[in-house]
């Protein structure tokens, strides 16, 4: 059997190294097999079958359909473009072959296995992707996989009506809803159902002095509710980072995140702002992701920073939205990124939103009174504090403001909280005009530089412009005052819907800055739009 197996491997191996020839007949090529007879592909020999009695059919057939075309040079893209039947290529016609890169492979697989994939995120997982595109969409809310959710979250607090003895007719329009996302939304009335008439009814007692809830801090707190942040660079790199310190203040909330994993300050794309709850898992070994609402979502190569400050070690570079990054000195790497955020609705901003779509206040305005002619314009009252991360500066409450429609200019009206020549208005700042800053391993002091939260109430007590951001210091040209000795210093902020005028005093004797203005300007398109007026 050796001998044989070897004699046989021998002749193939031979067969394969013979050159074809051509036959004198037909002068063609004649394959491997087209020399001796003997072992190989021509007649049968040792390690064959018997020959193939249909072998001369076969051989007559191809007799009659005349001898193969030769290959052809045609490029595939030029065939394609032939007619079928008269073999002229068509006018116009180009067919291009696509490219792998072109196609969408998520597309093309089937909707069993896209279902199968997306069953295995969580909720805000799948409320994000559902944005993705229609097709996501329609994937991302179907029943059957919000009913495992649901199931897997409250499925042992569900609760059933008890049944009468007599029949219960449904109502369409609730079979209507069972069937058309039904379980997303049991899923979130489970959600936001206990947990949130709980939260907001310890909102419901208001701070005479601030106007804001009493107990921001501490459903914020007792909820485990922190804020992450997301740095997306130009190349599509997506860094999170959770926070590194919060300081709690009466109105506002200074949040810090600091260290190595942020992308260099010029190649930052975007920046996202997550409140993020944080849930105990029921077991040690269960993680189960926390429920992630943006709060922020920052265009950074739109909206460009500016200098604001520096010391020795870095330099503070302030986005809109009160956004203030540190920057190394010399370099290009971020040190840290500080955010402050009023306490105005920052609960609801914090829980009840989406990770891709933020939470919206709901329109509250006020009722149309038109028996005053001056509805909109009289009853203010500010709440206003300067402070750092660590202290406050000074704090003030001023009420009975009021504007007249002929202090409009600019589309803005003027609203004088402090003015030059009321000498029983000015306040004296406590402390310098500085702001500390801390990294993992060092931490300094940026002089001339500090956070403004203000809080202005409409004549009905509801929040009507709030605000809290970094502000800068600097020294004004021409003296404001002649009645105080001493360098004079102005702060300025303005967003879309106002700004904010200071001066201050240096002086020399106490080592102190003196307030000795204070001017609010807002937006006549914000009053209108919230008293429903036309000033």
């Amino acid at each position: 059997m050796a001998a044989g197996r070897g004699e046989f491997f021998q002749s193939l191996l031979a067969g394969l190294e013979r050159k074809p020839t051509v036959s004198p007949q037909t002068g063609r090529q004649q394959g491997h097999g087209g020399g001796k007879p003997g072992h190989g592909r021509g007649l049968p020999g040792a390690g064959r079958g018997p020959p193939n009695p249909n072998g001369a059919q076969a051989c007559r057939r191809r007799k009659k359909r005349g001898p193969k075309a030769a290959p052809s040079s045609i490029s595939m893209n030029e065939r394609s473009s032939q007619d079928p039947v008269t073999g002229k290529k068509k006018a116009g016609h180009l067919k291009v072959k696509p490219s792998v890169c072109e196609k969408n492979f998520v597309e093309r697989l089937p909707s069993e296995i896209k279902a199968k994939i997306l069953s295995y995120l969580d909720a805000s997982s799948l409320v994000s992707i559902s944005h993705v595109s229609k097709h996501f969409y329609q994937l991302a809310n179907d029943d059957v996989m919000w009913q495992k959710i649901y199931m897997s979250d409250f499925g042992s607090q569900i609760w059933k009506p008890k049944l009468n003895d007599g029949a219960v007719e449904e109502d369409p329009r609730e079979v209507e809803d069972e069937t058309v996302g039904h379980w997303k939304k049991m899923y979130f009335r489970a959600v936001a159902g206990p947990e949130v008439i709980k939260w907001k009814r310890e909102l419901r007692h208001i701070s005479l002095y601030t106007g804001l809830p009493i107990q921001t801090e501490w459903v914020l707190r007792n909820l485990n509710v922190c804020w992450h942040l997301t740095v997306c660079d130009c190349w599509g790199q997506e860094t999170m980072l959770q926070q590194s310190r919060a300081y709690f203040f009466e109105s506002s909330v200074i949040v810090c995140w600091s260290g190595s994993s942020f992308p260099n300050y010029h190649d930052i794309n975007s920046i996202q702002l997550h409140g993020v709850r944080k849930e105990t898992p029921k077991s040690p070994k269960a993680k189960k992701p926390g429920w992630r609402s943006l709060i922020l979502n920052l265009d950074a190569k739109a909206q460009p920073g500016r200098f604001i400050g520096r010391d020795r070690l870095i330099k503070l570079m302030l986005l809109p939205s009160g956004v203030m990054i540190g920057i190394w000195r010399g370099q290009n790497r971020v040190a840290f990124i500080v955010v402050s955020l009023h306490f105005h609705k920052l609960v609801e901003k914090s829980l009840l939103g989406s990770s891709s779509c933020p939470y919206f206040e709901p329109v509250d305005r006020p009722p149309v009174d038109n028996s005053d002619p001056e509805f909109g314009l009289h009853g203010y009252t500010l709440h206003f504090v300067l402070h750092t991360t660590g202290t406050e500066i000074m704090s003030g409450g001023f009420c009975n403001l009021s504007w007249h429609p002929a202090q409009i200019q600019r589309g803005l009206m003027e609203l004088r909280v402090i003015e030059r020549t009321n000498f029983s208005q000015h306040r004296l700042l406590s402390g310098n005009i500085k702001l500390p800053w801390k990294s993992e391993v060092l931490e300094g002091t940026v002089e001339n530089c500090c956070i403004m939260t203000l809080t202005l109430l409409d004549n009905f007590w509801k929040p009507f412009w709030c605000v809290s951001s970094p502000i800068t210091i600097k020294m004004s040209k021409q003296p404001v005052s002649f009645d105080y000795d001493g360098e004079h210093f102005a702060m300025n902020y303005h967003n879309p819907d106002g700004q904010v005028k200071m001066k201050l005093v240096w002086l020399n004797e106490q080592k102190q800055f003196f307030l000795i203005s204070l001017t609010v300007y807002v937006s006549v398109l914000k009053v209108n739009r919230h008293f429903s007026r036309a000033y």
